[in-house]
C-alpha cells in the first residue's frame, strides 16, 4: 500500500478499501505470499493507475486473434468519498506490443458496485495471445465524476459547432 509520505505533496488521494478474492491476495503481494506487503497499490508514487492481474482458476488463458475473453482480476473495491469512480484502462505496454486492450475501452466501476473487477481483452493483434495467471492485464484508475440531473429541454443554447458532427472541421 502506498504511504502517505511517498506520495508526493500536494497530490489528491482518496481512499479505497479493497476485498481480495479468492487468493489473489497472494498474486498483489509483491513478494507472491499472501502475508506480504504491498497488494492493490500504483507501482511508484506518482503513478495514476494502480495494475489489475489475472486472477482465473486455469494458469493460463488462450486469446485467439480478434477474440475477447472476460478475465476476473480477484479483487472488489470501495473508494470512501463521494463522486470518485473506478476506470479499468489498457496497460499501453501490452496494448502495443502484444495488441491486447480493453474491449470496451474504458470499463467503469461505479461507485456501488462491489462484486469482482472483471477486465474484458481484445486481442488486436492477427496472433494468439496467452495471458498467465498473475500477469498484469490494465489498470484501474480512480476519477472524479459528475451526477448527470437530467432536464428535457425542446431547444439547446446555440455554439459556433451547432449540430456539426464527424468530420465537420475539416480533415486536417
Amino acid at each position: 500500500m502506498t504511504s502517505a509520505s511517498s506520495v508526493m505533496e500536494g497530490t489528491p488521494t482518496l481512499r479505497v478499501r479493497v476485498r481480495y478474492l479468492r487468493d489473489a491476495r497472494a498474486l498483489y503481494a509483491p513478494d507472491g505470499s499472501a502475508d506480504g506487503p504491498g497488494g492493490l497499490a500504483p507501482a511508484t508514487p506518482l503513478a495514476a493507475g494502480m495494475d489489475l492481474r489475472a486472477c482465473m482458476d486455469a494458469e493460463e488463458a488462450v486469446l485467439p486473434a480478434g477474440a475477447r475473453l472476460a478475465i476476473p482480476a480477484g479483487v472488489a473495491v470501495e473508494p470512501l468519498s463521494p463522486g470518485a469512480a473506478g476506470f479499468v484502462y489498457s496497460r499501453s505496454g501490452l496494448g502495443t506490443r502484444m495488441g491486447l486492450t480493453v474491449s470496451q475501452g474504458v470499463g467503469v466501476i461505479d461507485p456501488d458496485y462491489r462484486g469482482e473487477i472483471v477486465v474484458s481483452l481484445l486481442n488486436t493483434s492477427g496472433e494468439e495471445r496467452r495471458i498467465r495467471r498473475g500477469e498484469r492485464i490494465a489498470q484501474l484508475v480512480f476519477q472524479p465524476y459528475f451526477h448527470a440531473l437530467v432536464e428535457e429541454a425542446d431547444a439547446l443554447g446555440e455554439t459556433a459547432r451547432g449540430a456539426g458532427g464527424f468530420g465537420h472541421t475539416g480533415s486536417l
